[in-house]
């Protein structure tokens, strides 16, 4: 029986897919929307799952699954999202990591060293020796952490706007583009799954007017955050590179070089998605 090794990188928002065979060919690739077991109930993850064709149809054909998520940073998680994949893809030898797994293999194709960060939908940060990732900061979520991430600035700007601290050219611009209906956003925020993700699509706001005063502010003030509570955790900061990966990072990756050349910091490989770089490392590991 031929080999199909399913490849999933999960964040909040969304779950890239992809099926190879024992060479590496690509079989299909896919997406879903994210598959994040904090805040999604074992049938939410089923019905996601089963919205997507090339995934229902191959179940019973995938002989492995190797997925790296948000929101699978302890045990327990882990084991609950491993349960239901089980039971989803009988004939599979199921794996499930955190997703800082996901951005280390990517950026650190050698196995070097290097203190490695997600900013996307939501944030993290870990220091890889090469071997094993270790992390200072255990993250408690959306509401209280996830400095510098998507949902964060959504956040940010969402009160700026209420507040009436945003200039009223960007205030008018923002109108246009979002449903700023109070009970529209408190259904969103309280009533429907994802909050955060709900969050983090205000961001793309954010990144667009990125030349602006105010919004140069916001995403400078969220970056200096993200260095002290999260980046200088680790003593060796300043001697290692570090990467990154999520959109977050990705698109504001000029205003990361400004940050840290303030802090004399290294930074290293900035990816919008790790999903690439995972073929290669399963390739090499079979």
């Amino acid at each position: 029986m031929q080999k199909m090794r399913l490849l999933v990188d999960s964040g909040s928002t969304k779950a890239d897919w992809i099926a190879i065979d024992e060479d590496g060919k690509i079989l299909f690739t896919t997406q879903t929307l994210g598959l994040n077991p904090e805040i999604l109930k074992g049938d939410e993850i089923i019905d996601r799952l089963n919205d997507r064709f090339d995934i229902l149809q191959n179940k019973n054909t995938a002989t492995h699954l190797f997925f790296y998520g948000a929101g699978c940073g302890t045990e327990r998680m882990k084991m609950a999202l491993a349960e239901i994949f089980q039971d989803y893809f009988p004939n599979a030898i199921i794996a499930v990591h955190e997703d800082t797994y996901a951005a280390v293999y990517a950026t650190t194709p050698k196995g070097e060293e290097a203190i490695v960060s997600i900013l996307g939908t939501g944030s993290n940060c870990s220091y890889f020796d090469g071997k094993i990732l270790h992390q200072k900061v255990q993250s408690l979520g959306y509401i209280v952490m996830d400095d510098c991430s998507g949902n964060v600035f959504g956040k940010e700007l969402i009160r700026k706007y209420y507040f009436n601290k945003m200039p009223k050219d960007l205030a008018q611009e923002f109108e246009k583009e979002y449903n700023l209906d109070p009970d529209f956003i408190k259904n969103k925020l309280y009533k429907e799954p994802n909050p955060n993700a709900y969050l983090a699509t205000f961001a793309k706001f954010l990144i667009k007017h990125k030349e602006t005063e105010f919004c140069q502010k916001i995403i400078l003030k969220g970056m200096k955050s993200f260095v002290k509570n999260y980046i200088k955790q680790y003593d060796n900061c300043k001697e290692v590179q570090i990467h990154f990966v999520g959109s977050i990072a990705f698109y504001l990756k000029e205003e990361l070089q400004l940050t840290f050349d303030k802090y004399e910091l290294r930074l290293g490989n900035v990816l919008r998605r790790p999903i690439d770089g995972l073929i290669a490392y399963h390739i090499a590991n079979k």
